[in-house]
């Protein structure tokens, strides 16, 4: 029970550190790192404590109840695999938060970016430790997300977001491939737990659905680690902050990917199929990005490619799939995470001291920062397979993997010659990272006088250094043991001997290796001109980015192909839109009911039928009269609309819903409110078309009213049909039967919102707080030109005082009804687990009390005698309502399960008491919060006041 709850506690914790360190003020980077370092140092306390439990192929899991109905529940695991890579999360997450807190400058947000980079750390622990495979593909769109955040923190840069909305594109639209992909293999295996996914190998890839899967599988897992052709998109994210760059693209982003197709390759891998894709796609993409790495001006870009091909080499292991190359891919895995972060540290020292990365500019480093470019070039010679550093050992396992015989195929019999030509060009780009940068005459074109940083910003460049000298030189004794767990966790008792030594003796790997460094040099030794021309002057390395073929596509996706169907099946205006949209919907309804069987026996009509008919004639007659009024009076047109809303409110009284009923009223009266105040500035009607003589107007008229009496006529003989054709019971009954029972309430409507279907409502409170936020959003910046800007001030406060004089009594009888509304609001409130109410009910009355105070009054004299802040209101209604669903996790119950019970009160007695009230309380607030900031909006358009150059004290509390 002890390692379950760590194992939560390692992915609960870099959240609740983020949503700390996102509190902190600007400027407090000491506070920041303190934070993050602690963070960072428990979960590495955590995973030591583990250790043994997964050691020798041990498994620790975790579960939580949510829907286990569908298999969907919040269960976590961890092995080997999982473990060795929470260490390189944690532990050089670690190192690069201290490396930001000297990188940063002091007046830059700083809370943001450690916020960011703890909520990532958070969303790959979820990733790495997800026991169910759709939960998994949750966590790995969240670091889809936090990614696009961090790449676009220099979000005033246009590269940045460029380069932050390239990233979030491909990896999120490969993120919804994977999770067709999960969903299809849940449905193979018939779970979702990975466990049992893992073990079904031979059944998931026998299946029909095999392909299918197999390429959703790839598309997901390559646009994350940016194999070709989706490759373009991380060399665009260098745009993002150098401890950002360190960490996403050594340990975590781009590892996403090829941990993936390692976890998930005892149950996809094996065929030709895995072999010939993954292989395949890693061999170009470890040979594509070495040759472009060695054009690259840029150091960070130089690193990113180089990124790329180590990427490719990691997907070639795991497409080649043999016991050894799967080794040789976690082994690489780590060594690479090593050196990498620690040379893009070196990299945004070299930038931070300089001022520049431009390797045309930079030369002679050597002598003015002698420590940074001693680690610098230890970290390159490990990039470039140098003996004595970790690269050379996984170098060298990797042309064992693809020397050895595999299928005989064309790829296989060309993987060794293309592993030596992409090692080549490796070695090459990292002789010219150490010559260009380090060596040669001291540079003078500096935008900044070089010198070395502060001690603390070398130390986590110094500890990755010494872990590739450690591992190079003693392998077995710094990585032997984590690297058999991790393999036993992926290859279980295939799992084969190897030995991580030095010298292996004179074997094809250690030649291949040599051949590869020697032509490395006679690479970097051609003429100069070659590599100096760059990016800019060879076009096979423009054209192999990609980046181009890109924003092509998405220009032609996103704005000319939309724009050339607008042309073609558009109507100009809204009407038209809705019109085409209302057609294709009565069609589509057409040839999907038209076949079925319509004679239905009709019950008899009595005169309770015709009383009812009766009264929805006169619903009609003001549904039609608002359709005519409209043309000439919208007040008429909007009081006709509510005649109609009556009518409805009436027929759910008559029907026996007055839950319904009481919604439909509270509504019905808050949207005529709002409706009033934004009136007056609605467009005004194109006098052509609504010209009483004109044919076309009349003809348009009557072409809808067809339309909205057959579509009308189509949902009634639909409801009327499920109404006599409906089986004698229904779920409706299972509600009738435990509402009290289960839920402890008697009103059916409310313990079905807060109780049995609460998460549908917690989505709905979800939703309506993001319309109020983008309501307000978008009016707070509409200020459209009043008649009286343009007149003398006096003039407007006559005006003034004389539409005050001419609200006096309405103004005072909203007044006097406050109080009365309120109290309505809570006895709606207080009675809605037994009866007609709830706290959706009493949140609309509660806001009608502020509504009819803005409509009857002058609005600045409502807000200076009320304070609301409605941005408050709603995150208070969305951490309650999420709180009490939380809570029940707490007891072992699934989320958002309701416990009740009677509790005794003094002088009054047994009264009903239930959690599900507090989420009410959470409803409340946030439709409160909605409709005030709708209502503040719509209001502050309404002054009949010169706009003013600083916003209201409401609008700032907002």
């Amino acid at each position: 029970m002890v390692e379950q709850n760590l194992l939560l506690l390692l992915v609960l914790t870099p959240f609740v550190s983020a949503a700390l360190a996102a509190t902190l003020p600007v400027g407090s980077r000491n506070a920041e790192t303190w934070l993050a370092g602690l963070t960072m140092a428990v979960v590495l306390g955590v995973l030591a404590v583990l250790y043994p439990a997964v050691d020798e192929g041990g498994t620790i899991t975790s579960k939580l109840e949510w829907a286990s109905s569908v298999g969907l529940d919040l269960s976590f695991r961890m092995d080997g695999f999982s473990w060795l890579f929470m260490v390189l999360v944690a532990g050089i997450g670690m190192l690069v938060l201290v490396y930001a807190r000297y990188y940063m400058a002091a007046d830059d947000p700083v809370p943001r970016l450690y916020s960011c980079l703890l909520a990532f750390a958070g969303a790959m622990s979820g990733l790495l430790l997800s026991g169910n495979i759709i939960m998994l593909v949750v966590f790995w769109e969240l670091t889809s997300i936090v990614s696009f955040l961090l790449i676009g923190y220099w979000y005033h840069r246009q590269d940045a977001r460029d380069g932050a909305r390239m990233a979030l594109i491909v990896t999120a639209t490969g993120g919804l491939c994977l999770m067709v992909a999960m969903i299809l293999i849940g449905q193979i295996v018939g779970s979702y737990q990975l466990e049992d996914v893992l073990a079904a190998g031979p059944q998931i890839t026998g299946h029909r659905l095999y392909p299918v899967v197999l390429i959703l599988f790839l598309l997901g897992a390559f646009t994350k680690s940016a194999q070709f052709p989706f490759h373009f998109w991380l060399p665009n994210a260098m745009a993002a902050p150098t401890p950002v760059s360190s960490y996403l693209h050594s340990a975590t982003m781009v590892k996403a990917g090829v941990f993936l197709l390692l976890r998930f390759q005892p149950a996809l891998g094996g065929t030709d199929a895995w072999f010939q894709i993954v292989t395949g796609a890693g061999m170009i993409t470890m040979l594509l990005g070495a040759f472009v790495a060695l054009f690259k001006h840029d150091l960070k870009g130089l690193l990113a490619y180089s990124t790329i091909s180590h990427l490719g080499l990691i997907t070639a292991l795991a497409g080649i799939g043999t016991p050894l190359a799967i080794i040789a891919a976690v082994f690489h895995i780590v060594n690479h995470a090593v050196f990498k972060a620690s040379l893009f540290m070196a990299a945004g020292i070299i930038d931070h001291e300089t001022g520049t990365r431009d390797m045309r500019r930079l030369s002679g480093l050597a002598h003015a920062m002698p420590v940074t470019a001693t680690l610098a070039i230890i970290a390159s010679a490990a990039m470039a397979g140098v003996p004595l550093l970790n690269g050379f050992l996984s170098k060298e396992m990797f042309f064992e993997a693809t020397y050895v015989w595999n299928n005989g195929s064309p790829l296989d019999n060309w993987a060794p010659y293309i592993a030596v030509l992409a090692a080549s060009f490796s070695a090459a780009y990292s002789l010219r990272f150490i010559v260009t940068v380090f060596f040669g005459p001291k540079a003078t074109d500096l935008p900044h006088e070089p010198h070395e940083p502060p001690a603390l910003m070398r130390l986590p460049v110094f500890v990755l250094v010494a872990a590739c000298l450690a591992v190079g030189i003693a392998p077995q004794a710094t990585l032997g043991n984590w690297l058999t767990s991790a393999g036993m966790a992926i290859l279980g008792p295939d799992l084969p001997h190897f030995s991580l030594k030095l010298w292996h003796g004179v074997n094809p790997a250690l030649i291949m290796s040599l051949i590869a460094t020697g032509l490395g040099v006679i690479i970097y030794l051609l003429p100069r001109r070659w590599i100096d021309r760059g990016e800019e002057g060879l076009r096979i390395t423009r054209a192999l980015e990609f980046a181009r073929f890109f924003e092509t596509g998405l220009q032609f996706a996103t704005v000319t192909l939309p724009r050339r169907m607008l042309r073609r099946i558009s109507a100009t205006g809204l009407q038209g839109q809705l019109r085409v949209m209302v057609l294709m919907g009565m069609a589509a309804a057409y040839f999907a009911l038209g076949p079925l069987d319509w004679n239905i026996t009709l019950p008899e009509i009595s005169s309770r039928e015709l009383v009812f008919a009766l009264l929805w004639l006169i619903g009609g007659a003001c549904a039609l009269a608002a359709a005519w009024q409209a043309k000439y009076h919208r007040f008429a047109a909007l009081i006709l609309t509510g005649g109609v809303g009556l009518v409805t409110c009436t027929t759910f009284v008559w029907l026996s819903a007055p839950d319904l009923a009481v919604t439909q009223l509270l509504v019905e009266i808050a949207t005529t409110a709002l409706l009033l105040l934004g009136l007056r500035w609605l467009p005004k009607r194109d006098e052509e078309i609504a010209g009483d003589n004109n044919f076309t107007s009349r003809f348009r008229r009557f072409r809808d009213l067809m339309i909205a009496v057959t579509c009308g006529l189509g949902m009634t003989a639909i409801a009327l049909a499920i109404l006599l054709t409906r089986p004698g019971s229904s779920v409706g009954d299972w509600f009738l039967r435990h509402s009290y029972v289960e839920g402890g309430g008697t009103n059916v409507v409310n313990v079905i919102l807060v109780d049995f279907r609460a998460f549908d409502t917690f989505g709905e409170i979800a939703v309506l707080a993001i319309v109020g936020l983008t309501v307000y959003a978008l009016l707070r910046r509409f200020r459209p030109a009043l008649e009286s800007v343009e007149r003398p001030r006096p003039q407007v406060e006559a005006e003034e005082q004389a539409l005050e004089a001419y609200l006096f009594i309405p103004a005072v009888l909203m007044q006097w009804l406050f109080a009365p509304i309120i109290a309505l609001a809570a006895y709606l409130f207080f009675r809605g687990h037994d009866l007609p109410g709830g706290g959706f009910a009493a949140g609309v009355t509660f806001a009608l009390g502020l509504l009819l105070q803005y409509v009857a009054s002058n609005v600045r004299w409502v807000e200076a005698r009320l304070t609301i802040l409605p941005v408050r209101w709603m995150a208070t209604g969305l951490i309650v309502a999420a709180s009490v669903g939380l809570g029940s996790w707490i007891f072992g119950a699934p989320f958002l399960t309701t416990h009740y019970q009677y509790l005794e009160l003094p002088w009054i007695g047994k009264v009903p008491a239930s959690t599900a009230m507090l989420f009410d309380v959470g409803v409340f607030s946030l439709v409160v919060g909605a409709i005030v900031l709708m209502l503040i909006a719509i209001a502050h358009q309404s002054l009949r006041v010169a706009p003013r150059s600083r916003p209201t004290e409401s609008e700032e509390q907002s």
